[in-house]
């Protein structure tokens, strides 16, 4: 699914948090937004899965204003998972997953075998497949993401929007969950867009990083084109050192502030 976002202005109360942005992001791709706190990446998530109306300007979503969808129309096509998720504790895997597969089904309908086989199909891709029975209270962080991660795959998006994925994860973890991000992505043709504050994750998992600061977009492109000095500079404050990985991919590593003042 294309994503087309135009001049657009968005924000909470009196305070404005977007402003002017416009972006395009390929049917397809894996694009991650950055950027210091506060600087829009949420809030500019939560406007392109239409959960945040604009004050002006447009999202488009394969050529088509994201307001003219309706919602069951937009459910089946995007998915959206936010930072802070909550469910009882006394569901199983396989009954969080299954919530997924609400916007296909019509009402007072009862799950049929289309339902049950994107279900499968949903535990299968996040490897939870051997704790479909487990309950949601008895699963480790990463375990838990992964069914949460399910459960907006049972819905068959063409669009996943996910904010931050990888937080409260130990390191282990959040390399799980963006490998097995990125493999959706490859695989299966799924468009990510995702929130993430750590940089190197984001070069991982990421065709595009778009970085945000004083709300609106200062830079867009590969990430071999935006891991340069001057740029984590402008956006982060921070002097770094780089280097290759065996991966071919530039990686940074943080060594002081450039704050001024820091100084």
């Amino acid at each position: 699914m294309k994503i087309e976002v135009r001049e657009l202005r968005a924000g909470y109360g009196a305070k404005l948090v977007l402003d002017g942005v416009t972006l395009e992001i390929p049917a397809h791709g894996a694009v991650t937004l950055l950027g210091p706190n506060g600087c829009g990446k949420s809030t500019l998530l939560k406007v392109i899965g239409r959960i945040l109306s604009p004050r002006s300007g447009e999202v488009l979503l394969d050529g088509r204003a994201v307001s003219q969808y309706d919602t069951g129309e937009l459910a089946r096509r995007m998915a959206i998972l936010p930072q802070l998720h909550r469910a009882s504790g006394e569901l199983t895997v396989e009954e969080l997953v299954s919530y997924g597969r609400f916007p296909h089904r019509r009402r007072f309908q009862w799950s049929g075998e289309r339902d049950r086989e994107a279900i499968g199909r949903a535990l299968r891709m996040t490897r939870m497949e051997s704790l479909r029975n487990r309950g949601i209270s008895a699963l480790s962080g990463g375990e838990r993401q992964r069914a949460w991660i399910a459960m907006t795959l049972a819905q068959e998006p063409e669009l996943l929007l996910l904010d931050e994925p990888t937080t409260f994860l130990d390191v282990c973890c959040q390399f799980e969950i963006i490998e097995m991000i990125r493999e959706l992505n490859r695989e299966f043709g799924i468009t990510v867009v995702m929130v993430l504050h750590d940089l190197n994750l984001a070069v991982r998992c990421s065709d595009r990083l778009i970085m945000l600061r004083d709300r609106s977009v200062r830079y867009a492109g590969a990430s071999a084109e935006l891991m340069k000095p001057e740029i984590l500079r402008d956006i982060f404050e921070i002097e770094a050192e780089f280097f290759t990985g065996k991966d071919g991919l530039p990686y940074c590593m943080p060594t002081a502030s450039a704050r001024k003042d820091a100084e």
